[in-house]
Formats: C-alpha cells, sequence, structure tokens
C-alpha cells in the first residue's frame, strides 16, 4: 500500500467520485483508508452522564484503496 497517513488524495469512483481530502488514518491490513469529508455518516450517541443529552454526530467512514489516488 502506497498511500501514508497526512497524503492528499482524490477519489476516483463511488458517490464521492472527483472529491478530494487528506488520509487521517490508514489500514493496511484491511485495505482501507479514511479521508477527511469522504464518506461521512451519522452515529447516533447516547447520553454518557447524567443530565447529558444524547446527540447525532457525522464520523469519517473507511473507503477502499482501489477508489483513491494520490494527488
Amino acid at each position: 500500500m502506497n498511500i501514508k497517513k497526512d497524503d492528499n488524495v482524490i477519489v476516483l469512483t463511488g458517490k464521492y467520485k472527483g472529491k478530494t481530502g487528506k488520509v487521517i488514518k490508514a489500514m493496511p491490513k484491511l485495505g482501507r483508508v479514511v479521508v477527511s469529508g469522504v464518506n461521512m455518516y451519522k452515529k447516533h450517541q447516547k447520553p454518557r452522564r447524567q443530565g447529558q443529552k444524547g446527540q447525532v454526530v457525522e464520523v469519517n467512514g473507511s473507503i477502499h484503496i482501489s477508489n483513491i489516488a494520490k494527488k
């Protein structure tokens, strides 16, 4: 895998085609990377303490390395 953390990449296929971003995390054993602003999804989070409200948090999902290229 020749893509590392902090590389600038462009998405080649899928819903986010043409979008660029910085690699946040690389997972070479799985062949996946997490790119900022790409493959975002919403995660519902329970309140952790009494009196705190639950919330919806946007999280970056991973994308397969075959779908990205170095910029």
